[in-house]
């Protein structure tokens, strides 16, 4: 018989966050596939007699095609195994999971999607600083700051230069300068304070806050690693309203405004 591939996001990083769902299916999981941004704790989840396949990315470095990341699926479930597929965050926001369901519905496998929390809801409740607030944000906009090899950083800077919404940009630590300049241009002031958060909700978080006009020099200056999630908008400005220290073991702040 053809198994089933089960879509799961694995949250942010913390493993409390994994949704009940989620562990579940991966503790009855007999195949894993799984990314590099899955924690080492949520991995320790999976049923000890899983057969465990990583394909985890990093920049610059596909030592797993997403093409050959497709077939490995499909074999696997062809083969009639009960697949996760973990990925990190939701597997439907900017984790290519939509690509990999494609795949598998033309090859005729059962499809379950099991939603996780993303990194812009993870960033934001642990650090204190809310997508939207009243007075300050109307609204929120996810993007990402990654194009493939030799494309360019093609975004509508006019739609995303808006001062009554947040805007969230994920994978943009190498191109946050870019990023910044294309704002400012079409408007945003560059006083607009920036918080980037590296590897949110693990014992490795770091978080800085800086300015619009110098976040690519704060950001570079700080060493950020992947994964680094960039909250753009005057909601920054509450960031320690709630009772959250400015400077801790795992925040870095630049006096920036």
């Amino acid at each position: 018989m053809t198994g089933k591939v089960s879509l799961i996001g694995a949250g942010p990083g913390d493993p409390e966050l994994l949704t009940l769902k989620a562990e579940r299916l991966l503790r009855a999981a007999t195949c894993v596939v799984y990314d590099r941004l899955v924690s080492d704790e949520i991995i320790a989840m999976a049923n000890p007699e899983a057969k465990m396949i990583f394909v985890g990315k990093m920049p610059k470095c596909h030592a797993v095609t997403q093409e050959r990341i497709n077939e490995i699926l499909v074999e696997e479930a062809v083969a009639g195994h009960q697949v996760a597929r973990l990925k990190g965050g939701d597997p439907l926001i900017f984790g290519r999971g939509s690509e990999e369901a494609a795949v598998l519905q033309t090859s005729g496998i059962e499809i379950e999607y099991v939603p996780g929390i993303t990194a812009a809801q993870g960033a934001s409740a642990i650090s204190g600083v809310p997508l939207t607030h009243r007075g300050l944000a109307t609204g929120v906009q996810y993007v990402t700051g990654h194009r493939q090899a030799g494309k360019s950083l093609d975004l509508d800077w006019k739609r995303l230069a808006n001062v009554d919404t947040t805007l969230v940009v994920y994978m943009g630590v190498a191109n946050i300068g870019q990023i910044a300049v294309g704002l400012m241009t079409e408007g945003l002031a560059g006083q607009t304070p920036v918080m980037a958060i590296s590897k949110a909700t693990s014992a490795d978080e770091r978080r800085m806050v800086s300015s619009l006009s110098h976040i690519a020099q704060d950001a570079r200056a700080a060493d950020l690693k992947a994964p680094t999630l960039f909250i753009i908008g005057k909601v920054v400005s509450l960031y320690g309203a709630q009772g959250l220290p400015l400077a801790d073991d795992t925040a870095e702040v630049a006096a920036h405004g």
